[in-house]
């Protein structure tokens, strides 16, 4: 088990940090993304709830034949 162990931390030891660039655009299609998602996720369940309580308070028709 140690042995497992001190093969990973010498295996991990010599990494050095990433060095990347992310630009505004992938951050901006990001919170687009989730904002798209989440407002998705709201109409759907406006929708299911509204348009039966939409039925109910219309008021019933009633046949003039």
């Amino acid at each position: 088990m140690w042995r497992v162990l001190i093969i990973v931390a010498i295996l991990l030891s010599p990494a050095e940090p990433a060095v990347a660039y992310i630009g505004p655009g992938v951050g901006a299609g990001l919170i687009a993304t989730v904002l798209g998602v989440l407002t998705a996720i709201v109409l759907a369940l406006f929708a299911l709830f509204w348009y039966p309580i939409k039925r109910m308070l219309k008021p019933r028709q009633r046949n003039k034949n």
